[in-house]
């Protein structure tokens, strides 16, 4: 029988590049599956259920509520979106890893539901980078880059609550040093450590750029 898997949070700030690290890892790394949500908005063209997300009706995601079925769930936009709980287990039941890629509200749900889950928080190696990296996708207007910023300032008061909080400077280096701590309890409290310390600068930085930016 297949060891039982671990549960893995991934957060960061928007932007941080979470999806590529995350993407990366699975190329190379079978043992890692990513978790699908299940979700009430309406299903876009070429999205395919049960792959991209589990299509629910709002009435059967509020019954898997009552029921306790998510591990944590949230609403935006008129929507509900959620991680179920025994799409997760049964894949962990197969020794697989599940990558959840979820911000701190719904990570902290999970740790409530499931205290054995490893948090991981990805930072940049500064906010300017974390700034030039918004600009470079050409995906958002200045108001919504502007807005991913001032949600980075709030996430840096609670980026203390994960159990490691690891750099995203070089892909290949990234992905190699979650692989190193995800195995090494005492590597994750180091990476903690090291790089604790760096969040009262970087919400520094994030508000002198966003004082410039505003201006």
């Amino acid at each position: 029988m297949a060891k039982r898997g671990d549960l893995v949070v991934v957060s960061g700030f928007s932007g941080v590049g979470k999806g590529t690290v995350i993407k990366e890892l699975m190329k190379s790394h079978p043992e890692y599956v990513f978790s699908v949500s299940g979700t009430t908005r309406y299903q876009r063209d070429g999205e395919v259920n049960g792959k991209d997300y589990f299509f629910m009706s709002r009435e059967a995601f509020e019954e898997k509520v009552s029921a306790g079925g998510f591990l944590e769930y949230a609403e935006y936009s008129g929507n509900y979106y959620g991680t179920p709980s025994d799409y997760v287990f049964s894949q962990m039941d197969q020794g697989k890893n599940v990558i959840l890629d979820i911000e701190y509200q719904g990570a902290f749900q999970v740790k409530e539901r499931y205290p054995e889950a490893i948090l991981f928080f990805l930072i940049p190696p500064s906010a300017e980078e974390l700034y030039n990296r918004l600009l470079n996708r050409k995906t958002e207007t200045m108001a919504q880059i502007i807005k991913r910023m001032e949600t980075a300032v709030k996430e840096t008061d609670h980026v203390h609550q994960y159990d490691t909080i690891w750099v995203n400077d070089k892909l290949e280096d990234t992905v190699n040093d979650f692989l190193a701590m995800h195995g090494n309890p005492e590597l994750r409290i180091r990476r903690y450590e090291e790089n604790m310390i760096k969040i009262p600068q970087i919400k520094k930085e994030l508000l002198e750029i966003l004082d410039k930016i505003k201006e």
